[in-house]
């Protein structure tokens, strides 16, 4: 993933661009960066590896260097950015979040152009964002480059792009992530997460439309090219990888998250199962919300019985080598022996994607005297890799636990019958769950129904991407 903020202003606007894009940490674990214009300093940029060290604390430096009344900063999971660009609409800074599956056919379009050329990185692949700055350069203006980027690219891309003297963002081709934009009196942010900005002082003043590009100054913005007409917002926003106080579309994270637990224990309830708990929990940090959603309708008690300890270690995937990683993850779950020991748990997760990490949490709790641990999955199980973001992606779809059980219980012919196993009511779905159940130890298992999960987030099921557990575009 990875998510970026901007913003112009009648004032210096650097410090709001670097809380800004810090509250943006959540979306990317790789690389952070910064790109501001000055009328004495002209275009300047920084950007920093974060992968063992926040953000806030590689860029403390940078706030006594950068100067501008315009800026943008970003937080990749991919490539180097911001990127500055000198080109045929004049030199820019460009922001790039999502996923190119086609890059490969459209550097080669690009390099049989007359002095067709890109500047590798290690391994001979081309930046993303230099990709994108050369599409836009096919067209006569920024807008409608990006607008043809948007149209040419396999996957999803959203751009946001800085000149010396106004920002232009366009919303990729589906709206499956969001932008938003943000207004105080002395000028506008643009960001992914609403929150960055409310922080800062601005309020709720647009959220763009799919493929929709827009162009912001210090006194508003205008739009340039107009929304598209079909809308595919990516539901794991809301389930998984959005941040708690955003709204997308206008629905709020947090009390999406309350509802589908709120459906879970609904499920549950009318199936006559997990009905006798001692504590219901969530597996930090987004499963929580939708544990408390879950205890609030069973009427069975919320409880920790085991909390993550962070000081040191936020993140488990911090460390670049796997066994680190997982050693790290282990080290971080501290019980809390009096929740645990003889006790029937329920516990929460927001997602079941290989569930290795998952497995380990259980065998933990076992270790520490559980007598029963049931799980509840916030979402449907994961049974296709994700085309358009990197969510789910995967080296190989077989690592999808939901699909390698299904493979193993029906062969390739079962892919045919997905439908029937994401459903806990039909005997094949029965099957899945029971499966899974006796590799990963669980004394009982269920997934959100894809029906629950649109439910609880409120829009038509036609304007959600839900490809990675329904197959449908």
């Amino acid at each position: 993933m990875g998510g970026f903020c901007g913003a112009i202003s009648k004032r210096d606007i650097v410090l709001d661009v670097f809380f800004g894009t810090d509250y943006h940490s959540h979306l990317g674990t790789r690389r952070g960066g910064m790109a501001a214009w000055d009328p004495e300093l002209g275009f300047q940029r920084e950007i920093h590896n974060i992968e063992n060290a926040p953000f806030r604390t590689k860029f403390d430096k940078a706030l006594g260097e950068l100067k501008g009344q315009v800026c943008i900063g970003s937080i990749s999971d991919t490539d180097p950015q911001p990127l500055l660009v000198r080109s045929i609409h004049g030199t820019f800074a460009i922001c790039v979040v999502g996923v190119i599956k086609n890059e490969e056919h459209l550097i080669q379009g690009l390099l049989k152009t007359e002095d067709g050329h890109f500047e590798a990185m290690s391994g001979g692949r081309v930046n993303s964002n230099e990709l994108v700055a050369a599409l836009i350069s096919q067209r006569d203006s920024i807008a409608e480059g990006i607008r043809y980027a948007q149209m040419v690219t396999e996957g999803t891309v959203s751009v946001l792009v800085m000149t010396q003297d106004c920002l232009i963002a366009g919303r990729d081709r589906y709206g499956r992530l969001p932008i938003h934009l943000g207004q105080d009196d002395d000028g506008c942010c643009i960001s992914f997460e609403t929150f960055a900005y409310q922080k800062l002082g601005y309020h709720d003043a647009y959220e763009l439309g799919p493929a929709e590009v827009v162009k912001v100054t210090a006194d508003g913005w205008e739009t340039l090219l107009p929304p598209g007409d079909e809308l595919k917002v990516c539901a794991f926003l809301w389930t998984y990888y959005g941040y708690p106080n955003s709204n997308y579309e206008g629905i709020n994270v947090e009390m999406m998250r309350y509802r589908n637990g709120e459906i879970l224990a609904r499920t549950d309830q009318e199936q006559g199962i997990a009905q006798e708990l001692d504590y219901v929990s969530g597996v930090p940090d987004s499963g929580t919300p939708h544990a408390i959603g879950y205890a609030n309708a069973s009427k069975a008690p919320f409880g920790r019985p085991f909390i993550k300890y962070t000081p040191t270690w936020p993140r488990s995937f911090m460390p670049t080598n796997q066994r680190e990683r997982n050693m790290v993850a282990k080290m971080k779950q501290i019980p809390v022996p009096e929740l645990i020991e003889n006790k029937k748990l329920l516990l929460v997760d927001d997602s079941i994607v290989r569930g290795t990490q998952l497995r380990e949490t259980v065998e933990f709790l076992y270790e520490n005297g559980a007598k029963e641990v049931h799980i509840r999955s916030a979402c449907p199980p994961i049974i296709f890799g994700c085309k358009y973001l990197n969510f789910s992606s995967s080296k190989s779809e077989m690592e999808l636990i939901a699909r390698r059980k299904i493979v193993e219980l029906e062969g390739e012919e079962g892919l045919k019958y997905t439908k029937e196993y994401s459903d806990g009511k039909t005997e094949r779905g029965r099957k899945l769950r029971q499966a899974i159940c006796e590799e990963m130890h669980f004394t009982s298992l269920d997934f959100q129904s894809l029906d629950g999960l649109v439910e609880a987030i409120g829009l038509p099921a036609c304007s959600l991407c839900t490809y990675c557990w329904s197959g449908e575009e």
